[in-house]
C-alpha cells in the first residue's frame, strides 16, 4: 500500500484512546439520582460499545421511565455536566502509544483523523480534552459510519471509499461497525474485551495496544 493513498481514520474513544477511570459510569449515575431521583449502579445496563443515547434508553425503559425527547436531552444535559466534575477527580489515562500515534498522524497529508464514537459530542470534547487527546472531528455514533464518512466529506471536500477507511476500536460493536460501513477493521484490546474474544468477530488486524507506532503506521499504511 502506497502511504499517499488518502485514508479516513475514525477513532473509539473510551478503550482505545482513553481510560477514563469510571468517570463514564459515575456521570451517568450522577445524572440519574439528579434528574430522576433514583439510585442506580448499572451493573445491569450494557454500556461498552454502547452510544450515549443507547445507554441512556437502557436506563430508562430498566427504571419504565418515558422515553421522551424531554427525558433523553435532560438525562444527557446532566450526563455532560456531571461528567465535566469527574473527569479531574478520576485517574484516568490515555492508553499506550495514543498520544505518540496522534501526534505522528496529524502531520500525515494523506490521514484524515476522526472520531467513530458513543459519546454525544460534547462528551467526546470534554474526555479527549482533559487528556490531551484530539481529533479533526467531534461527533457521535449517530447513524455510525455513514455519518462520519459524510461529515468528512463535508469538511474536507472529498468522498472516501470504503477501501479507504480504518475503524479502530475495542469492543465487537466497533469492528461490526467498521464491516457494516465495509472499512477495514483494526481491534485494539486495550478495553473490557480480551483479544480472543475480539478475535472471534475476525477484524482485519487485531493487536495488543497502539504503543508499538512505528510497526502500526508501517503495516496499515498510515
Amino acid at each position: 500500500m502506497k502511504k499517499t493513498q488518502k485514508r479516513l481514520l475514525l477513532f473509539d474513544i473510551d478503550g482505545t484512546l482513553i481510560h477514563s477511570g469510571g468517570a463514564g459510569v459515575q456521570a451517568l449515575k450522577s445524572a440519574f439520582k439528579e434528574r430522576f431521583g433514583i439510585d442506580d449502579d448499572l451493573h445491569d445496563i450494557e454500556i461498552a460499545g454502547m452510544t450515549d443515547s443507547g445507554i441512556v434508553l437502557g436506563i430508562l425503559n430498566k427504571h419504565k421511565i418515558p422515553a421522551t425527547n424531554e427525558n433523553v436531552s435532560a438525562f444527557l444535559d446532566s450526563y455532560v455536566h456531571s461528567l465535566s466534575l469527574e473527569l479531574p477527580r478520576r485517574q484516568g489515562k490515555l492508553l499506550p502509544g495514543v498520544l505518540e500515534l496522534l501526534e505522528r498522524l496529524k502531520s500525515r497529508p494523506h490521514v484524515v483523523l476522526a472520531l467513530l464514537t458513543g459519546n454525544v459530542s460534547r462528551g467526546a470534547r470534554l474526555k479527549l480534552e482533559h487528556y490531551g487527546a484530539f481529533a479533526d472531528d467531534h461527533r457521535d455514533r449517530n447513524e455510525l459510519g455513514r455519518f462520519a464518512r459524510a461529515r468528512a466529506k463535508e469538511k474536507h471536500g472529498r468522498e472516501f471509499a470504503a477501501s479507504e477507511i480504518d475503524v479502530i476500536g475495542d469492543t465487537p460493536r466497533d469492528i461490526g461497525c467498521g464491516k457494516a460501513l465495509g472499512a477495514r477493521t483494526i481491534a485494539v484490546a486495550t478495553g473490557r474485551w480480551a483479544r480472543d474474544e475480539l478475535a472471534k468477530h475476525q477484524p482485519d488486524f487485531l493487536i495488543d495496544d497502539l504503543s508499538n507506532v512505528e510497526t502500526i503506521m508501517d503495516t496499515l499504511g498510515w
